[in-house]
């Protein structure tokens, strides 16, 4: 029970942090609640806390936000939930894990490449469907979609309140879409209830932190902090699984 404690203190003191700020940090938690609870059980833990933060996200962040964007990227994202929901209940999670290290990595390289080259395919209608089912998909089998939502968001060339709106947005909306999903799968029990709770005092320590970093952040080094804490988080999971 005190190795329990300690990792939900420390998830949701990072879930706090990355919600409220740079965002990408939120694939190192998953790793870290697989120390005390390995296997599909880390997830359902884990999402009444996301469930929390985005509440408080889409409060805080309520103006700016880009609803084109919106609305080319959920619908598809819905999609992605519901297929791996079905995915989740008949196969081994820790391929996901891998699956996830590996599109990260390709996802920074893609962002790196766009920063170099004249290319608009990103903000194209087909690339935000695609993205949105991707999203959808990873966030459903591992809860933590977020480098993948957040590098095609920076890419869209949003200012960065209207990112951090749009983001705080979307991640709202998936989330309560795998709601009935986890229900569904056994994933949120009472007992995952009241680990999730473990996580509490933390989680406003982190929102604390992040909310009041964030307004201090660079343009330039919010995109730049966002693909290096992605890249650390990309090798946690591959080391982890």
């Amino acid at each position: 029970m005190t190795t329990a404690l300690v990792v939900m203190c420390i998830a949701g003191l990072i879930t706090g942090f990355s919600k409220f700020s740079i965002g990408g940090m939120g694939l190192i938690v998953l790793p870290i609640v697989m120390i005390a609870f390995p296997g599909p059980e880390a997830l359902g833990v884990l999402l009444p806390l996301y469930v929390i933060t985005d509440v408080m996200a889409v409060y805080s962040y309520r103006r700016h936000i880009s609803w084109p964007v919106l609305a080319r990227f959920l619908p598809l994202a819905f999609l992605g939930v519901f297929i791996g929901a079905h995915l989740l209940s008949g196969l081994d999670a820790s391929q996901f894990v891998i699956m996830l290290g590996v599109i990260m990595i390709g996802m920074i390289a893609l962002g790196v490449y766009l920063d170099t080259q004249q290319a608009t395919f990103m903000q194209k209608p087909i690339t935000a469907y695609s993205m949105g089912f991707a999203g959808g998909l990873v966030s459903m089998v591992s809860n933590a979609s977020g480098p993948l939502i957040s590098l095609f968001l920076l890419e869209q060339k949003l200012s960065k309140d209207s990112y951090v709106s749009t983001r705080a947005w979307a991640f709202f909306l998936i989330n309560l879409v795998k709601l009935p999903m986890y229900l569904s799968l056994d994933l949120l029990t009472p007992e995952s209830l009241t680990m999730s709770a473990y996580a509490l005092p933390g989680l406003l320590v982190g929102i604390l932190i992040g909310y009041h970093f964030l307004k201090h952040v660079k343009p330039a080094h919010f995109k730049w902090l966002v693909r290096i804490i992605s890249t650390i988080a990309a090798m946690k999971l591959m080391l982890f699984s």
